[in-house]
């Protein structure tokens, strides 16, 4: 008989132990959520299940955390494996009426909804948590819906901080950030070191741009409670644009409160490169390719490309650059891709082959301000190329981009066309030139060159009206160096146009003249006049002849 009362003893002793570690672990994995531990979450509520296919808390939160992670379809499949006698408990009722939500099936998950609320009497907070979470959650919930079943789960269980911490997102979804705020200040009201509901609080001044009230706040969450891991994450997020020795602190303490993940060291290494530590750098990234090969994710060898770049290694920047073009899918390229490869190109004195990553960041550049940097850039790889029809295109975006262009600019793009030879082009910014600075002689005279290329056979005269502004500019200071050599090239194209063109010798003459009356040793000049001179006499002979021969008929 003793022995039978000790084995009836020692068997309620285990039930009651495996009842409560039952229990604990569930308790266990709700703490895991509240960290927003999802993966820990993930493989405890597994192992508790696979122990116990009926647990249907374990099973809700299972759905709850699958759905976090974007697994809606293993979730909802898995459920369907549920014994047969639990399908119609509440947890696992909001559990389907959440992935129908989900699902975009909101009549569907309603009367789920309303099925777990009927067999609970619509009494029980936790189910009451569920149903307005799933509302919250779902981009297709009803949020007002959410609030309603907050406010009955409040009077059941009034000092649940969860609980209005819940209500706080309800209000976010609504964009009522005043309500928010009240309700996630009354979770901290009930419980003070709810670290959730500060974090909560923040996030709604991040909302809003008010960096000191929500560093405040992540203060007090992790201050608060120390594992609290999102709120460190936010701290380090803030400091890392503005102070990376406080970022890599709050890193560290967020990968000490956080399941085992490679996408934290990925954060590690590129704190170390923002920190300027670059040799840790490459060596904390290439711990990671040793760890996973070929499984490593494109943006770690541009992670190393960009750190031996900084320590003015270029061929080992080149190395893992091309190394992650070779990973990486087309959409997933950015801006900083191209200029990256144009920069190591540029470095390396290779000016094609960084015109041609920079053409690519300029067009995918949108922001202006960094498209016109890349205008002036290309433009002046392409000045080195001595490929002007290439340095006008991209001398033509700065002009027309850039507020802050000058008549530099501008004369410089008119430029770069005319060494390209497209004359029309240049004679059209040369005009531009003309009008925004008519007292200034470059406008007139580069125009009057384009011109005169042009009409190489000097039959329009267009070279001319330039030539004789920039002549009236010129002449009011013949000491100017310039301004000698700009009247001695006009008078004498001018002259040459009177001469071939329009025939008139005498009017060629006076330009000549002009020109030696500046360069007197001008032997073209010189002998030119003398031509004329002879073409005049002749022409006058001839014309003496022909009125005697009129006359004496």
């Amino acid at each position: 008989m003793k022995i039978l009362t000790k084995k009836l003893t020692f068997a309620i002793c285990l039930l009651l132990v495996m009842g409560g570690l039952r229990s604990q672990s569930t308790v266990e994995a709700c703490r895991l959520l509240y960290y927003q531990r999802y993966e820990g979450a993930a493989h405890l509520l597994q192992s508790i299940i696979k122990a116990d296919p009926n647990n249907a808390e374990a099973w809700w939160l299972l759905t709850r955390t699958y759905l976090h992670d974007g697994k809606t379809a293993i979730i909802r499949d898995s459920l369907r494996l549920l014994p047969a006698g639990n399908a119609n408990a509440p947890l696992i009722l909001c559990a389907y009426g959440q992935t129908l939500l989900q699902d975009h099936k909101k009549d569907s998950a309603l009367l789920c909804f309303n099925k777990a609320l009927e067999e609970t009497k619509q009494k029980d907070p936790k189910v009451l948590l569920a149903i307005a979470i799933a509302q919250q959650d779902a981009p297709e919930g009803d949020a007002n819906y959410a609030i309603d079943l907050l406010n009955r789960a409040i009077k059941k269980d009034k000092r649940n901080p969860e609980l209005y911490v819940a209500m706080g997102n309800a209000y976010r979804k609504l964009a009522n950030g005043t309500e928010s705020y009240k309700a996630y200040q009354e979770a901290l009201n009930q419980d003070n070191r709810y670290a959730e509901a500060a974090y909560r609080l923040g996030k709604i001044f991040v909302s809003q741009g008010n960096d000191a009230l929500y560093v405040k706040y992540f203060t007090d969450a992790v201050t608060a409670d120390s594992l609290y891991a999102p709120a460190w994450y936010e701290l380090y997020y803030h400091y890392y644009f503005k102070d990376v020795n406080k970022a890599m602190d709050c890193l560290r303490h967020y990968i000490a409160a956080s399941d085992r993940s490679g996408a934290n060291d990925y954060l590690l290494t590129d704190l170390f490169y923002a920190s300027r530590k670059y040799q840790d750098a490459i060596r904390h990234a290439q711990q990671i390719l040793g760890q996973q090969g070929q499984q490593t994710e494109p943006r770690l060898f541009k992670l190393i490309a960009y750190s031996y770049k900084e320590l003015d290694d270029s061929a080992r920047a080149l190395e893992y650059m091309r190394a992650y073009f070779g990973r990486q899918q087309d959409t997933g390229f950015v801006v900083k891709d191209y200029e990256t490869m144009g920069d190591i190109y540029d470095k390396m004195q290779q000016p094609d082959s960084a015109a041609t990553y920079y053409v690519r960041a300029a067009a995918m550049e949108k922001d202006t301000t960094k498209s016109i940097a890349y205008d002036k850039k290309l433009a002046e790889l392409y000045k080195k190329l001595k490929d002007y029809p290439n340095q006008a295109i991209w001398l033509g975006k700065y002009y027309q981009h850039s507020l802050q262009s000058t008549n530099l600019d501008l004369f410089n793009w008119g430029l770069a066309n005319y060494m390209a030879k497209n004359y029309p082009t240049a004679d059209s910014v040369f005009g531009l030139y003309e009008t925004k600075y008519p007292d200034q002689d470059f406008g007139y005279y580069w125009r009057a060159r384009s011109d005169a290329a042009i009409d190489t056979g000097m039959t329009m005269g267009i070279a001319i009206p330039h030539y004789l502004k920039l002549i009236d500019i010129a002449v009011k200071d013949t000491t100017s160096k310039t301004n000698r050599k700009h009247l001695v090239e006009s008078y004498g194209y001018i002259a040459a146009y009177k001469a071939n063109t329009e025939k008139d010798y005498t009017g060629a003459i006076d330009y000549f003249e002009k020109l030696l009356s500046l360069e007197p040793g001008n032997t073209d000049a010189q002998r030119y006049i003398s031509i004329l001179k002879k073409n005049q006499e002749k022409a006058a002979k001839s014309t003496e002849k022909a009125v005697t021969t009129r006359a004496g008929r």
